[in-house]
Formats: structure tokens, C-alpha cells, sequence
């Protein structure tokens, strides 16, 4: 959908762009108004603004927003894998990836990494934030040296975005009865190798919206 034009060494700014002509570039349709966007790990001060956009973007489950303020009291939260979107001088986007479980048939636990949840608010969506927002924390997990990425969600959008059916990788989730098995997605990264396959078994916070 979009890539982030300019890229920070450091964290504090990890992308920014000019919305509508990377969108040219990518087919999104978009306003034809310039929008500037950077894209930052989420600070303290930011959490409440980030709970409104969750919410506002999960209108039907409000319990996402609560899911991600739990993750942060838990040792599985990145603070650099936490990342916000910022637009017009607010936060337009949100982007979690926390660690889970991946257990294999033998039973030994791997830590990889789940992607949840992808919030934009309304009124910034369909501007190529929420792909810019994976792409910015796919590239952060990768430098981290992570190996891994496992998501539930349309395999169409994130498809695009460089995620593939999980079981052809060996991984598993376990879907809500609703959900098609597409949706189990995942992104190898430059540290995946095969033998990192299994079942992934979500930490409390997020087991309690998986199924």
C-alpha cells in the first residue's frame, strides 16, 4: 500500500512521508490532500490518545483497547515494537507487536512475535497509515534481530504486505470459529529459520480475544 520515504537511524523517528504520493505510487486511493506522517515508538504521555484511537477503531469489541494496556503491564510488551502514527498534530495510527509463545511438537517453547492490534482511526483510514504502520514495525522487528511475526486478520491486506498463510510455514493458530483458516498469516524475518514452527499459544492478555 505505502512505504515510508525517509528513514531515522535512531528510534525517535523511524518514518515519515508525504501520504499522498506514496499512495500514487501504490494504487491506495487516498484524498487528494497532502497529509504529513511520521511514524514513533509510543511514549507514556501518548497512551491515553492511543486508547481513544483503539477504541474508536474496534467500536465492536471494546475490550482491544484494555488488551493493549495489559500487554504493557506484561513482560511480553516491546516498547520498541509500539508504535504510533502521527497526522495533523494528533495520533492517527497504532501498531503492537508483543511477544507469545510458539510451541512445537516436541515441546519446546520458542518466543516470537504476535502483531495486535493495527488501529486507525476513522477518519485518517483508508490513507495507507495502517500498512505503513506494519511495514515500520516489521522493519523495527527485524533489526531486533527477531525471527518471526504471527497475526490473525485478512490475508489479502496483509498478503500485500508480505505475510503468508502460517501453515505453510509449520505454524499454527489456533482461529476463532468465525475467522476463515486464511487468516492465520505470518512474516518470516531475516533470523526465521525452519525448525521455528509449532503452535502459537498466546500470553493471557490476548488469549482472552483470540477465541
Amino acid at each position: 500500500m505505502l512505504s515510508a520515504s525517509g528513514r531515522s537511524p535512531d528510534r525517535s523517528g523511524i518514518a515519515s512521508w508525504r501520504a499522498n504520493s506514496i499512495a500514487r505510487q501504490s494504487g491506495s486511493r487516498l484524498s487528494s490532500t497532502a497529509m504529513d506522517v511520521s511514524i514513533q515508538p509510543e511514549r507514556p504521555a501518548d497512551h491515553e490518545a492511543v486508547a481513544d484511537v483503539v477504541r474508536r477503531a474496534f467500536v465492536e469489541d471494546p475490550r482491544v483497547a484494555g488488551m493493549v494496556s495489559s500487554i504493557r503491564r506484561s513482560p511480553r510488551y516491546r516498547s520498541g515494537l509500539a508504535l504510533v502514527a502521527r497526522a495533523e498534530g494528533r495520533i492517527a495510527g497504532f501498531v503492537m507487536c508483543s511477544g507469545t509463545d510458539l510451541v512445537s511438537d516436541d515441546g519446546t517453547i520458542r518466543e516470537v512475535l504476535t502483531l495486535a492490534p493495527l488501529a486507525v482511526a476513522p477518519e485518517f483510514q483508508g490513507r495507507g497509515i495502517g500498512a505503513a504502520l506494519v511495514r515500520a514495525v516489521i522493519s523495527e522487528a527485524d533489526r531486533d534481530g527477531e525471527p518471526l511475526v504471527v497475526l490473525e486478520g485478512s490475508p489479502s491486506y496483509y498478503g500485500r504486505l508480505g505475510f503468508r498463510f502460517a501453515p505453510d510455514l509449520g505454524i499454527h493458530l489456533d482461529l476463532p470459529e468465525r475467522a476463515p483458516r486464511e487468516a492465520a498469516q505470518a512474516y518470516p524475518l531475516s533470523n526465521y529459520e525452519l525448525q521455528v514452527r509449532g503452535r502459537v499459544a498466546y500470553p493471557p492478555a490476548i488469549a482472552a480475544l483470540a477465541g
